[in-house]
C-alpha cells in the first residue's frame, strides 16, 4: 500500500490565521498541529511577532524548536530563546527612512524591535503593555543600533492607507508592509520577508516550495503565500490575500488551519 502523501512543511502566520481573535490557540488547533508533526511534517510559525511573544506557544514548535519572527528578520530558537540568524536594518538607513516619513506624514510615531529589546518614542501609543526593559528614547537613540523592525504608527489612518503613503517614501531602501488594520506599518531591511527566511529554513530541511503548504491572512503574508506550493487564506483575510491564494479555508475563529490539517491528515 502506498503511504499517504502529506505536505512536508506546514508554514503558518499566527495572529488572524492560527490564533483566534481573542488571542488564544484552540485545543482543536493544537491537536491538529501536533498530529501533523507526528505524521512527519515539519511545522513552522512565521509571524510578525517579536521573539518574546512566541514563548507561550513553545509546545507547538516541534523538535526543531524554530520560529520565523519579525516578518522574517529573525530566525529564532524558541526553546533556547536565542536568535539563530538575523537580517537587520542598518541604523543610518533606518534613520533616513524615519525622517523621510515624518517629514511627509504628520503625527506618525515610531518604535523599534531589536532581537533582544523593544524601544519606542515617548509619544508612541502601544496596543499592548510594553516590556519592563523598554527603551523609551528619541528617534536617533532608538535607531543608534540595528533593528529587526521599525514600527510606524498613526493615530487615525488605517494600515492600508498608511502603507500607501509610506511605501513611495521608502522605496526599495527597506521593505514596508503591514499585518492588520490598526494604523501600523512595519519596516524591515531591504529583501527581508517571511518568504525569504522560510525559503532558507526549508532548504536547510531539504524541503522544496512545492512540498510546502502555507496559511496567512494579511499583506505581510503575500510573499510567503506566493512562494509556497499550496497557499491558503483564512476567510477573514485581507482582500489582497483572498485574491491570490490557491484555496480559502474557514476563519481563524472557526479554526480554519485546523480544518485543513484535519482533511490533509485524515484526522
Amino acid at each position: 500500500m502506498t503511504a499517504p502523501q502529506y505536505p512536508r512543511l506546514i508554514a503558518t502566520d499566527l495572529d488572524g490565521t492560527l490564533v483566534r481573535t481573542n488571542g488564544s490557540v484552540s485545543e482543536r488547533t493544537r491537536s491538529a498541529v501536533l498530529a501533523a508533526q507526528r505524521a512527519g511534517s515539519v511545522f513552522v510559525m512565521v509571524t510578525a511577532r517579536p521573539p518574546r511573544w512566541l514563548h507561550a506557544l513553545s509546545d507547538l514548535v516541534g523538535d526543531h524548536g524554530i520560529a520565523i519572527v519579525a516578518n522574517g528578520a529573525i530566525l529564532y530558537d524558541v526553546l533556547r530563546r536565542k536568535a539563530i540568524r538575523t537580517r537587520l536594518i542598518d541604523p543610518s538607513v533606518a534613520l533616513d527612512v524615519a525622517r523621510a516619513i515624518r517629514a511627509e506624514v504628520p503625527d506618525v510615531q515610531f518604535a523599534i524591535e531589536r532581537p533582544d529589546r523593544y524601544g519606542q518614542e515617548p509619544v508612541y501609543l502601544n496596543r499592548w503593555p510594553r516590556p519592563d526593559n523598554t527603551l523609551v528614547a528619541a528617534l536617533d537613540v532608538l535607531l543608534s543600533e540595528p533593528a529587526a523592525k521599525l514600527l510606524v504608527r498613526h493615530p487615525s489612518l488605517a494600515s492600508d492607507d498608511l502603507l500607501a503613503q509610506v511605501g513611495p517614501l521608502v522605496g526599495d531602501r527597506v521593505t514596508a508592509s503591514h499585518s492588520g488594520g490598526h494604523g501600523l506599518v512595519e519596516i524591515a531591511a531591504s529583501g527581508v520577508s517571511k518568504a525569504a527566511m522560510l525559503a532558507d529554513f526549508a532548504a536547510e530541511q531539504g524541503i522544496s516550495a512545492g512540498e510546502t503548504v502555507a496559511f496567512g491572512d494579511s499583506v505581510n503574508d503575500l510573499p510567503m503565500l506566493a512562494w509556497a506550493g499550496t497557499s491558503y487564506g483564512v476567510a477573514n483575510a485581507h482582500p489582497e490575500v483572498l485574491a491570490v491564494v490557491d484555496k480559502i479555508c474557514p476563519t481563524n475563529d472557526e479554526d480554519g488551519v485546523a480544518a485543513v490539517l484535519e482533511e490533509l491528515f485524515s484526522l
